[in-house]
Formats: structure tokens, sequence, C-alpha cells
């Protein structure tokens, strides 16, 4: 009887690692998608109904703000609505934002050059802003 109990437990358990396994890996589609930057990227921010919108391409970015009430706010803000590179280095994935321990404060960087800005975004007129780091 132990024997059998073991042999079923081991068979439970291996069953289980090929389940979680199938589950963690990709399917081929999926890996060829991740593999490819995205002109766009969504950042969460503290704030449940603020999220960034970042166009990895150039820097330009929106405070998008959703709301599950009719009569609340919902739209994009404008952060930087000028691009931080020409036109010709332009490229997906190029910039990223990174978080701080400031909700409001998020760091952008340029990927290719590492050059870094201070973003900051709030839900008052005159003090959402992009400053470069020096």
């Amino acid at each position: 009887m132990r024997k059998f109990t073991y042999l079923l437990l081991t068979l439970v358990l291996a069953a289980s690692c090929i389940s979680a396994q199938k589950k963690e890996t990709p399917g081929i589609n999926q890996e060829r998608v991740e593999q490819q930057p995205s002109n766009y990227q969504l950042f969460e921010t503290k704030n449940i109904w603020v999220l960034i919108k970042l166009d990895t391409r150039n820097g330009k970015m929106t405070q998008v703000h959703f709301s599950l009430d009719s009569d609340s706010y919902r739209g994009e803000l404008i952060l930087n609505d000028r691009a931080l590179v020409i036109p010709e280095d332009e490229k997906a994935g190029r910039f990223t934002l990174c978080p701080t321990q400031n909700m409001y404060t998020f760091i952008l960087l340029d990927k290719v050059t590492g050059r870094t800005y201070q973003v900051q975004w709030s839900l008052k007129d005159g003090e959402r802003f992009v400053i470069p780091i020096r």
C-alpha cells in the first residue's frame, strides 16, 4: 500500500509539473510578438485610474485616465508632445519608463544613448513635465 501511495504521489507531482511547464512556455506566435518591440507601451502608476502611454520610438508621452463612473474624467493629457530624437533615429523600443519611489515621478531612459529624463505626471495642470537629467 505504501509503494502504491508513493507511486500515485509521484505521478500526480509529475503531471502537475508538466502542466505548469506547458503554461509557462509561450507558443511560437506569442514568442515572435514579444521579441518585436512595440511602438507604444502603457506603464502603470500607483494611481489605479492613471497610466502613462509612451511612444517607444521617440519619447512622446500622454497620461491616460480611465474611470468606471460616467461622470469622471476619461481621456489623455499630454506629458511630452515633442519627439526627443530626429525622425531618422526613431526605433520601436528605443525609450522605456522606470518607476521611482515617488508615485508621480518616472525616469525615461533612451536605451540607445543612455540619456535620462525626469517625467512628472500630475492630476493638476502645470505640474506635468519632462526634463532632461544632466
